[in-house]
């Protein structure tokens, strides 16, 4: 079904038919559900608890004994605050958050693998994208010249990359 004919079958029901439909979906799809949740009381800070507090717990897991160091969790978070509109500088302090967890868990037992040292550059590099974008360069310029310092510190092997992204 295309808009134009969802807006036609819209504008074809009743006031009380749309509401029911509306019901409908809430009670179905979680996702319509969080929409609605987070549109009518955007506790934006909640979720930015919860995000910090499960990425945190990829590299230093509470119950675990080895950390998955997963950057898909993340990402998700970041594409499920996308979805839902939370504000720019939240997404970018969730993005830069990541990276600098990561670089936290490296300086205490360093990783050997060059996959996550290059999956952390694109994380890096989207980020970087996303603040100048949304015009947050300004507030977010000293965590991503933290990142970078960091990452000549840890002695990375693609500290160029992350000197050349914020360029």
């Amino acid at each position: 079904m295309s808009k134009r004919e969802l807006k036609k079958y819209v504008s074809e029901l009743t006031k009380a038919q749309l509401q029911e439909q509306i019901i409908d979906l809430y009670e179905r799809f979680r996702d319509v559900k969080q929409y609605y949740d987070f549109a009518f009381n955007p506790n934006e800070n909640k979720l930015l608890d919860e995000c910090k507090f499960k990425i945190s717990k990829e590299y230093f897991p509470v119950n675990r004994r080895k950390p998955k160091m997963r950057r898909s969790v993340a990402q998700k978070y970041i594409k499920h605050f996308k979805t839902l509109g939370v504000e720019p500088a939240i997404i970018a302090d969730v993005m830069l958050y990541n990276i600098e967890i990561a670089q936290a868990f490296c300086a205490d037992k360093p990783i050997k693998t060059d996959g996550f040292y290059t999956s952390m550059l694109k994380s890096f590099s989207e980020a970087v994208t996303y603040i100048f974008d949304n015009g947050l360069s300004k507030t977010m310029q000293l965590r991503m010249d933290k990142i970078v310092d960091e990452t000549i510190d840890q002695n990375w092997f693609n500290s160029k990359g992350f000197e050349m992204a914020i360029m």
